[in-house]
């Protein structure tokens, strides 16, 4: 059932086929190379933008199919009817393997009717083992894949793409949060260019490298304000501002600019989330950085010519102030980068942001919020090796230790820390003794206003623990 000169069949091989292949090439694409792929070459994206990153491949098929159910048996469905694959998928070279950075739906159909059995639930497995069996001749084992080598490139294709979804069939349309994970991971199509204006102020300083910048890289690494707040700036409404003294913002952007123009680090170094930490934090140990010690303090009216103070910790931004806060954790976008360790911590966050009703749900909310303190502080301690911190040590012993090296390394001030400091205390109503009831009492009932206060409390807490 193989026509002629379709390109993008499973087996598309023949030199007419590489001909059409290297004429699309040309046409105002640029260069990139198509070949056959092995199925079990291709890895699925476990940062594919449509869910941000994850822990590895098989969290991520399994997020597909937890929110796309239905359009993926419709896009099986559609292959097998087909028989083939309309469009290849494009794809990185990392070692011996190819990371699907586009056709991750396809892709997934694909190796889960070669393999069946590796499908997320029972019924899945015998969907496919079903569909499997209805495939017209020889299954396909290598699939046509378009290899790009360059990032940049990629991430210039997706921004390109998805523009439709028919029933799930055709590529699938970008939500705002799926346009939000590709702004924080890449820094396109934020409005504002972080590298324009960073280049401009060392060339002021007359500070800018002699060799260019990979402006690409400078903009992912400075892709979210967690980010851009350690080398001392904000980007506030469109506009760059200081959060810490100039010269050391300068010296740290100085620093960043010449290891991405010496290459001493590249876009492999700081592609996700881990990455860019790594790098922040190398530079941190060799105080490359702004400290606490040069934040700029909030006082504009004895001086009007000093910018905009803001916090040394990016402030949230006001989304809607609703008239009644219906959930425990308010509809404001807090400065929490997403990790792929930090993925359950992100959906019990986003069930207490959006989907469980204070005045329905305070039991499941208060379990919920017990549980991402905890999760929230095991993170800080197992991301900043946390000496003083033993196996054995309960939740409240766990969260002053954390809060005490927060206050240490200058992360939370004086009066926040003496606040924390009562997490322990059994008669506080505020304490982990609260959150232990919550879970363990059968009647201690909590109340909407007390979870209210209880997460004003310990927001920024959990906020650093996430970002740690």
């Amino acid at each position: 059932m193989w026509t002629g000169c379709a390109i993008y069949t499973l087996a598309a091989t023949t030199f007419c086929n590489l001909s059409v292949s290297r004429a699309r090439i040309s046409i105002g694409e640029g260069p990139m190379s198509y070949r056959q792929i092995p199925l079990d070459a291709l890895i699925i994206n476990r940062a594919n933008d449509r869910h941000g990153e994850l822990e590895n491949e098989t969290a991520a098929i399994a997020w597909l199919f937890n929110n796309f159910e239905q359009h993926m048996r419709n896009l099986a469905k559609d292959i097998v009817s087909s028989g083939e694959v309309f469009e290849p998928p494009l794809v990185f070279p990392e070692g011996d393997k190819f990371v699907v950075f586009d056709g991750n739906r396809r892709m997934t159909c694909l190796k889960l009717l070669d393999k069946p059995r590796r499908a997320p639930t029972v019924e899945l497995q015998e969907f496919f083992s079903e569909q499997r069996s209805k495939w017209p001749g020889d299954f396909p084992h290598s699939i046509h894949g378009q290899i790009e080598t360059d990032r940049d490139r990629i991430d210039d294709i997706l921004f390109r793409r998805h523009t439709g979804n028919q029933g799930g069939v055709g590529q699938t349309t970008w939500d705002d949060r799926m346009k939000s994970n590709f702004v924080n991971r890449t820094g396109m199509g934020g409005g504002f260019n972080v590298a324009d204006e960073i280049e401009k102020r060392l060339t002021e300083a007359n500070m800018l490298p002699r060799k260019k910048i990979p402006r690409s890289s400078l903009n992912r690494l400075l892709s979210s304000d967690v980010f851009r707040n350690r080398a001392g700036f904000s980007v506030n409404k469109g506009k760059f501002e200081l959060t810490h003294a100039e010269p050391m913002v300068l010296r740290a952007l100085r620093r960043i600019a010449d290891d991405l123009a010496e290459k001493k680090i590249v876009l492999a170094d700081i592609w996700d989330v881990d990455g860019k930490r790594a790098y922040l934090d190398q530079l941190e140990t060799e105080s490359a950085l702004p400290t606490a010690a040069h934040a700029i303090r909030r006082d504009n009216a004895a001086n009007p010519h000093i910018s905009k103070a803001v916090r040394a910790v990016p402030v949230p931004t006001r989304i809607a102030k609703p008239h009644n806060r219906t959930t425990l954790i308010p509809n404001v976008i807090f400065s929490v980068v997403w990790a792929g360790s930090t993925q359950r911590h992100r959906a019990i966050w986003e069930e207490l942001q959006f989907h469980l009703n204070l005045a329905d749900h305070p039991n499941a909310i208060s379990v919920l919020f017990r549980v991402l303190v905890e999760l929230s502080a095991q993170n800080y301690i197992d991301r900043t090796k946390l000496a003083t911190v033993s196996s054995g040590d309960n939740l409240a012993k766990r969260v002053l230790r954390v809060a005490e090296d927060m206050h240490k390394q200058g992360k939370i001030d004086k009066k926040y820390f003496e606040l924390l400091q009562k997490f322990p205390q059994a008669d506080a109503l505020l304490s982990a003794d609260t959150l232990n009831r919550y879970v363990h009492s059968p009647n201690f009932a909590p109340s909407p206003d007390h979870l209210r206060a209880l997460w004003d409390w310990m927001a920024d807490f959990i906020v650093h623990c996430l970002n740690s």
